[in-house]
């Protein structure tokens, strides 16, 4: 039996202030997988990774722009950062922009009409964007795909915290891993740039006008990155089914450090009263003006009980230690159960999976065992709350549930009878499962990865709430009875795929290289 004692005690470890809120690949999120693997290795469980050990290093790089170009248009300087802010690119190679003619081409519409593909090739063309910033998504064939960049022009400044996001690298896969593809650079060039590309105010320009050329220092570079998946196995006890493989995951990262520290319980206060007062995570309402009162008075109230706690550590107690921590409970229960599953599990702690599902992306490409040779793959990710101020229709035996019977009703079947069969009933909800659900929950944890290969898969969380992605998403919050109860049904799925038939794959397989659509 797994206890709520058990998992607090991994938490209160795992998302400690000295794990710096683990992003993925800095020095934080190894003093997590450290924990992982010494804990494994005391378990003896057997190593998967690279070289006999538990880590599989994925070859991740942080690709990003020179935080020190220049710009200039006839020899009069533009401010880098200022006058032009290049985009991040994290799937694509951007073409260099340096001597490109600049083209006004409008809205994107507008410059889709106006512009050949031999006027847009190599030019840099202005895309008209009054809504704010959105960067344009080129459909396939469009004239413009040759363009050397696309420039936004938004007529007015970004905030500062978006220059700061921009300035800073992302990850992704190295080239030759990811997508070879070469794509215009994509950036946001100011009024006054225009006005000295163009010679005239933006609001006069007409699609398809010419303008000077830009002259920049602007360069994309590739740094090598590594981060580590954590993967073990428990051998199966039957001789004749060990070779087939029930992985459980979770994703070992999170988002770190923020720039600017911020008074923890006065957010912790706003974002559990807004939660309450407007509901769902997708669409949150604006708060009126009473609402913003009632919140003042309670964090006037903490206040009044002891000074403002400033914090800047994104700890990812839910998101996703619970996950993680139940993964490494369920792999201790398993390790010291007398009799193991028939067939063998897999634990697999996927890193990125906040930067784009990157390390699993990896994993499953790289399968340390035959890919076939996966019956099925569960995935954990937020466990740790779910009453009904998180969720609607929340409560102490809520657990979410999405595609499950989206590949092998038998999964589905099984997921639903451990369920109905639990000593403590849990009550499973599907409502993020639907077809076409605004928040694409089956498109976004480390489970599609499997599912795209076509390996059924189950992905158990207790939903979005007000602290995600926050640093008040801390252990102290986790309803730990609540997540016991969970771990334990999860163990039980575990092993009841683990001892049962095969499940059969009887829905439609995904193209693995396709774009995820829920």
């Amino acid at each position: 039996m797994i206890t709520p004692a058990d998992l607090m005690t991994r938490m209160y470890i795992f998302a400690d202030d000295s794990m710096q809120g683990r992003e993925t690949g800095t020095e934080g999120n190894m003093r997590g997988l450290r924990y992982l693997t010494g804990e494994l290795k005391r378990l003896g469980l057997t190593p998967m990774g690279d070289k006999g050990g538990y880590l599989q290093e994925v070859p991740l790089v942080k690709r990003g722009w020179n935080a020190d170009f220049t710009a200039s248009v006839d020899g009069m300087p533009l401010t880098a950062w200022g006058d032009v802010v290049p985009l991040p690119l994290r799937s694509a190679k951007p073409r260099s922009v340096d001597g490109a003619t600049v083209v006004y081409g409008g809205t994107l519409e507008e410059a889709t009409k106006a512009l050949t593909v031999e006027q847009a090739a190599g030019k840099i063309v202005v895309i008209k964007s009054p809504g704010g910033l959105r960067v344009p998504r080129l459909p396939v064939g469009s004239p413009l795909s040759g363009a050397a960049g696309l420039a936004l022009s938004i007529g007015a400044p970004l905030p500062e915290q978006f220059l700061a996001f921009f300035r800073t690298s992302g990850m992704s896969m190295p080239d030759g891993q990811g997508p070879a593809v070469m794509a215009p650079a994509t950036m946001v060039l100011s009024p006054n740039a225009l006005k000295v590309i163009f010679g005239a105010d933006a609001a006069t320009l007409t699609p398809g006008q010419t303008g000077k050329a830009l002259t920049t220092t602007l360069a994309f570079s590739e740094t090598p990155s590594p981060a580590y998946n954590v993967v073990a196995m428990i051998p199966g006890s039957d001789p004749a089914l060990k070779g087939q493989f029930v992985a459980l995951g979770a994703h070992n990262d999170h988002i770190g450090v923020n720039r600017a520290p911020v008074d923890h319980d006065s957010l912790r206060a706003f974002q559990r009263a807004a939660w309450t007062m407007a509901g769902a995570y997708a669409g949150l309402p604006p708060l009126n003006a009473q609402q913003r009162a009632s919140i003042r008075v309670n964090v006037d109230s903490l206040h009044a009980l002891r000074p403002a706690r400033m914090d800047s550590i994104n700890n990812g107690a839910d998101d996703d230690g619970s996950g993680s921590m139940a993964v490494l409970e369920i792999a201790e229960n398993i390790a010291r159960s007398r009799v193991k599953p028939k067939r063998s599990t897999l634990f697999v702690w996927h890193t990125g999976e906040e930067k784009g599902l990157l390390g699993s992306q990896w994993f499953s490409n790289h399968f340390p065992i035959e890919r076939d040779s996966i019956v099925a793959q569960i995935n954990v990710d937020m466990l740790g709350r779910g009453d009904s101020v998180d969720v609607k229709g929340g409560g102490p035996a809520y657990l979410g549930v999405v595609g499950s019977k989206r590949l092998s009703s038998m999964l589905g079947a099984a997921v639903d009878s451990v369920a109905k069969r639990s000593p403590t009933a849990v009550s499973l909800d599907y409502g993020m499962d639907t077809d076409g659900h605004p928040e694409n929950i089956y498109c976004r944890s480390d489970h599609y990865n499997y599912a795209r290969w076509g390996i059924p898969v189950a992905f158990f969380f207790t939903g979005l709430h007000g602290d995600y992605h926050q640093v008040t998403d801390e252990p102290q919050y986790i309803d730990y009875p609540h997540y016991s109860l969970l771990t334990n049904y999860i163990r039980d799925v575990l092993v009841a795929v683990g001892n049962g038939a095969k499940p059969i794959v009887d829905k439609a397989k995904p193209d693995p290289n396709g774009q995820c659509r829920q």
